[in-house]
């Protein structure tokens, strides 16, 4: 989508701090971070959320949760907290797919 900031990213359009990278996910930290450590993941196919995920997209989604453990090892996370928003409603912000992969200071709440 030539809209979307994450699709821009992808492309190399805009910088990003990259973190993980591979065919199908791309992991980079959030500019605004929301913890001691924020990382965004993301497919680099475009899907808008989880529920508009069709049954093709699925495998994609699967790699990108795979990839968390992957981030987390990487970046020697003791513990984390991964969201996802869905819809607008649902405090989503970006509509491209995103998981927000958040650790440091003890989190509480959620």
């Amino acid at each position: 989508m030539s809209d979307c900031i994450f699709c821009k990213i992808i492309q190399g359009d805009i910088p990003c701090n990259k973190v993980y990278e591979d065919e199908h996910v791309l992991a980079f930290h959030d500019i605004a971070p929301k913890a001691d450590t924020h990382i965004l993941v993301i497919p680099k196919q475009h899907i808008v959320n989880l529920s508009a995920t069709t049954e093709d997209e699925w495998p994609i989604v699967t790699k990108v949760l795979q990839s968390i453990n992957k981030v987390a090892a990487q970046e020697n996370l003791e513990g984390f907290r991964v969201i996802s928003n869905n819809g607008e409603k649902g405090g989503q912000e970006v509509f491209h797919m995103h998981w927000h992969v958040l650790a440091g200071s003890k989190l509480t709440g959620f």
